[in-house]
């Protein structure tokens, strides 16, 4: 008795139909096997599969076309395509049209293995998934309720997903979701800033080093992409790579196979990769500073978020879940929001999205009465200079860079906190939350020393 759903195997030469049979047998698996595309529709028809693997030339059509046909007719099948060595671009199109993952011949049984014990997972995972609610993902708003839909979609499938989005909107969360909906969520997930590495400790970093590789490498030591084995590599501001160590992650991606530094042989690697970056790569692309194979290899599936400007109506449902969690941490209790506190969060543009609404109530329960959250105690200027949802302005949109632009609101935080405290630094300090070493220092660095003293 098998203990998972049957396989459907379609190739048309017979040495690697047997070869998949005999390894998906030997995995405790029943397989059916077909050589063509006709035969594995009949196939289709009559009897229920938890996952097919096709190989992507068969003599009457392709895979593609039954990746397709059964996105169409058999939807929540999982189907994995088997392509020719370095044929990358086929395994782009099969899994745009909604393959599960792809297999590049010669066939590894270490990567076959693991594909296929995390495509028979998923109808466990879908229906745990369903048991336990909704995403986490707060909001009622269209926009928001897309990304929900399409975190859903891509937790069904092992494609790389490339999230865009403004500094702030979520991006690591929404990879944590899927990661966390997906048959990898008993897997670990790997969370990268790939601005934050050293270049010239890059490679070790991804990939690991051997002993001796090079100078202070006393002992062998494993990369993110080992770490990562089973589960998902969330590479954040993926912009910020290197073109040199842009060539070695392409590579890593479409081999699934790593080399460590000092290394001299491949190793498999069971991974699933998520992107990020609030950059245009679109524009680094045109300036050469971004390779456009890799691009393409990383944005198989894009999932945009929105700017926290454009699902206003979301923001009393932000404000209550993030007040909620930040009291439970602090153990005490959840503060109530006067009337025009709730006004001055809903007309803010927060160019920093989400983030910056957490940072400004953590402020504001640091500044409140205990009892009630005022419009004093979230240190929002509302004045004409202030960007406002209605005219959704940017940093972009007044010609300023976002470390610029955040300086300004800085600036007038602390003017702000300065007027109210009659220009009294300790307690302007105190106002901001911060101690009066660090408030100096901001002083000193925004160039608002000699104004104040």
């Amino acid at each position: 008795m098998s203990a998972f759903p049957a396989c459907l195997v379609v190739d048309d030469e017979t040495d690697i139909r047997e070869l998949l049979v005999l390894t998906l047998e030997r995995m405790d698996i029943r397989a059916d096997s077909a050589s063509n595309l006709a035969e594995a529709r009949h196939l289709l028809a009559q009897g229920q599969y938890g996952l097919c693997l096709t190989d992507m030339r068969l003599p009457d059509g392709s895979g593609l076309d039954l990746v397709k046909h059964i996105a169409q007719d058999y939807p929540g099948l999982p189907v994995a395509v088997i392509t020719a060595y370095g044929s990358a671009e086929n395994a782009v199109s099969a899994l745009k049209a909604g393959a599960f993952d792809y297999l590049t011949k010669p066939i590894s049984l270490k990567q076959l293995r693991p594909l296929v014990q995390s495509a028979l997972k998923l109808a466990s995972v879908e229906e745990e998934n369903t048991a336990s609610g909704t995403l986490n993902m707060i909001g009622n708003s269209a926009a928001i309720k897309q990304v929900r839909s399409m975190i859903e979609k891509l937790s069904r499938s092992q494609a790389p997903v490339y999230i865009s989005g403004e500094s702030g909107s979520g991006k690591e969360l929404a990879a944590r979701l899927i990661h966390q909906h997906g048959s990898r969520r008993d897997g670990p997930f790997i969370a990268v800033n790939c601005g934050a590495i050293p270049e010239n400790l890059m490679e070790s970093e991804f990939f690991g080093h051997k002993k001796g590789a090079f100078t202070g490498a006393t002992h062998d030591k494993e990369g993110m992409f080992h770490a990562a084995k089973g589960g998902t590599l969330f590479l954040d501001e993926v912009a910020d790579l290197p073109l040199a160590m842009q060539v070695k992650l392409l590579r890593a991606i479409q081999e699934k196979k790593v080399r460590m530094v000092g290394g001299t042989q491949e190793e498999s690697v069971d991974v699933r990769i998520i992107s990020a970056t609030h950059k245009n790569l679109s524009v680094l692309m045109e300036r050469g500073e971004f390779r456009q194979d890799l691009y393409y290899r990383l944005n198989v599936i894009e999932l945009k978020l929105p700017a926290l400007r454009d699902m206003q109506q979301d923001i009393p449902l932000l404000v209550d879940s993030l007040l909620a969690k930040q009291c439970r941490e602090e153990s005490r209790a959840v503060p109530a929001l006067s009337p025009a506190a709730s006004q001055m969060l809903a007309r803010h543009s927060f160019p920093g999205n989400v983030r910056e609404l957490e940072n400004v109530l953590e402020r504001a329960l640091a500044l409140c009465d205990g009892n009630t959250i005022t419009a004093d105690d979230l240190l929002l200027d509302q004045d004409p200079a202030m960007p406002v949802a209605t005219t959704k302005t940017s940093p972009a949109d007044e010609g300023l860079p976002l470390p610029d632009y955040l300086e300004q609101l800085e600036k007038k935080a602390i003017i702000n906190a300065l007027e109210k405290t009659q220009h009294n630094k300790t307690a302007a300090a105190k106002l901001l939350g911060v101690s009066f070493r660090t408030f100096r220092y901001r002083l000193s660095k925004l160039g608002l020393s000699k104004d104040n003293d």
